[in-house]
């Protein structure tokens, strides 16, 4: 349900929600299971067999809970978010900032190559986060690519899918393209989004296996790396933040200032500028903010501590 809710929150990655709560290697495990389609199995092992290789109960509970984390997360975190940003911002920052910590935690030796990932993994993510976006590119190659790079940023704590289309000048594109063939059954879009969704089902199935395979071997680096993103994507969750230009979803025009009659429903922020909360243009909600902050940071070390408690019980 937190991946579902996350995945509602711009910039807030449902990887970074799995990374939090210790599934993150099941979750690339299970997904490298489901893009190679062991198919063969049934007929060799059976049905049974085949429901197990793929980790189908896991599978299923964890889109069951992201399917309703979505709904509660358009129904109430949306709104929350539309009225008092600076104190849902305040939340994921706590809750990434203690997170960092506790993946750092995690990591069993510092090598200098492994701090070495670490740094370049934040400098990394921090990078991308300050990326001007390009102009929509709607040749097939570029959308398979898209595709495949906005899948993998999925899996990736600390960056969002929906945050790279933007960077890519995808996101309109596709959304765009969704809503045509859902709301006016333009099957022009066909094409296109099958060519989308292969790119998508291919960073997938490949990234999926180098991450497994990465974990396997090299679980003190991966560590590294992974937490670096998170590390340096909390400049873009930092709560306190001025537009500074906007996207119409509708025609793909960037603009500056909204127009006094525009419909704020039709404009995606796109830039933004971190600031204090006393230069923020809105009421900045400084002690709720912090409260949130509070509560993002202590989710987290109750995991820990819950964590820790279970590794020290004694078995029976």
């Amino acid at each position: 349900m937190a991946m579902g809710m996350a995945e509602v929150v711009p910039g807030v990655s449902g990887g970074t929600i799995a990374f939090i709560t210790g599934i993150y290697e099941t979750l690339i495990d299970t997904i490298r299971s489901v893009t190679r389609l062991p198919f063969r199995v049934i007929q060799t092992e059976g049905l049974g067999a085949f429901w197990q290789k793929l980790n189908g109960t896991w599978l299923i509970t964890l889109i069951g809970g992201m399917v309703l984390g979505i709904v509660v997360g358009v129904l109430g975190i949306s709104y929350l978010l539309e009225h008092y940003p600076p104190v849902i911002w305040s939340f994921f920052f706590g809750l990434i900032v203690s997170s960092c910590i506790y993946m750092l935690r995690k990591i069993e030796a510092f090598s200098p190559a492994v701090i070495a990932l670490l740094v370049m993994g934040s400098i990394a993510a921090y990078c991308i986060t300050i990326l001007t976006p390009a102009a929509a590119n709607p040749n097939y190659l570029f959308t398979f690519l898209a595709g495949a790079v906005a899948i993998c940023a999925l899996i990736l704590p600390g960056i969002s899918g929906s945050f790279i289309l933007l960077l890519l000048g995808m996101y309109t594109y596709v959304m765009s393209a969704v809503k045509d063939l859902l709301t006016e059954q333009d099957t022009s879009q066909l094409a296109m989004l099958f060519v989308f969704g292969l790119g998508c089902f291919t960073g997938l199935a490949v990234f999926s296996n180098i991450l497994s395979w990465t974990f396997k071997n090299y679980k003190n680096a991966t560590l590294a790396v992974l937490t670096g993103f998170m590390i340096g994507s909390l400049n873009r969750i930092w709560p306190w933040r001025n537009v500074q230009l906007w996207l119409n979803e509708e025609t793909g025009k960037q603009v500056k200032i909204l127009a006094p009659n525009a419909d704020p429903e039709l404009y995606k922020k796109l830039v933004e500028e971190n600031v204090w909360p006393g230069n923020y243009g809105d009421d900045p909600y400084l002690l709720l903010s912090v409260i949130a902050f509070c509560i993002g940071l202590g989710a987290v070390l109750a995991l820990a501590n819950k964590e820790s408690d279970s590794e020290a019980a004694p078995e029976t």
